[in-house]
């Protein structure tokens, strides 16, 4: 636990996958054929905290999907990357764009696509429902699965050991 706390207290910036991390994973398509997807508010809320406190927040995705574009605004998410299914390409345009060290970045995935960047960050993460092979090279495994608060649990994770959990929450509230 000492190893995980010392590496969240370096993070810069928290990537995030979106299907099955953000969202449970599932695809939901009504009778016109349009998706669905759900989002938990208490993950939403977790990472508006992280950027009070001054903590990047990155959001990386193969989909390309207006309901995650529609999410990703009403969270304030700017550094947002659609389409990308080499995510590596999206990680190191992050990378230079902040100047931050790869041990300042977290990642949270749940599928292979993530596994080559959970395999370079200082705190690679994977969520309760994650496949095997990314739960073997992840540094951690949420309690909770995508979509039902694992980013929250990550949040926490980072505020707490960076013990910016009340700034993050006064600067919030201020907003």
């Amino acid at each position: 636990m000492n190893e995980l706390i010392e590496k969240a207290k370096k993070i810069r910036c928290l990537i995030s996958d979106v299907d099955g991390v953000l969202t449970d994973g599932l695809l939901y398509v009504d009778n016109f054929g349009n998706e669905l997807k759900t989002f938990h508010v208490q993950d939403g809320m977790g990472l508006k905290l992280l950027m009070s406190a001054g903590i990047e927040v990155a959001v990386i995705t193969t989909s390309v999907n207006a309901v995650i574009d529609h999410r990703m605004k009403q969270l304030g998410i700017q550094h947002y990357f659609t389409g990308q299914v080499d995510k590596r390409n999206a990680f190191e345009q992050l990378k230079e764009r902040l100047g931050f060290d790869y041990t300042e970045f977290a990642y949270i995935g749940d599928d292979l696509p993530d596994l080559p960047i959970i395999q370079q960050v200082g705190l690679g993460i994977a969520v309760a429902n994650a496949v095997s092979q990314v739960k073997e090279f992840a540094v951690w495994q949420t309690e909770q699965t995508g979509g039902r608060g694992a980013v929250r649990e990550v949040c926490e994770l980072i505020l707490n050991a960076q013990n910016k959990q009340e700034i993050a929450l006064t600067r919030y509230l201020a907003s």
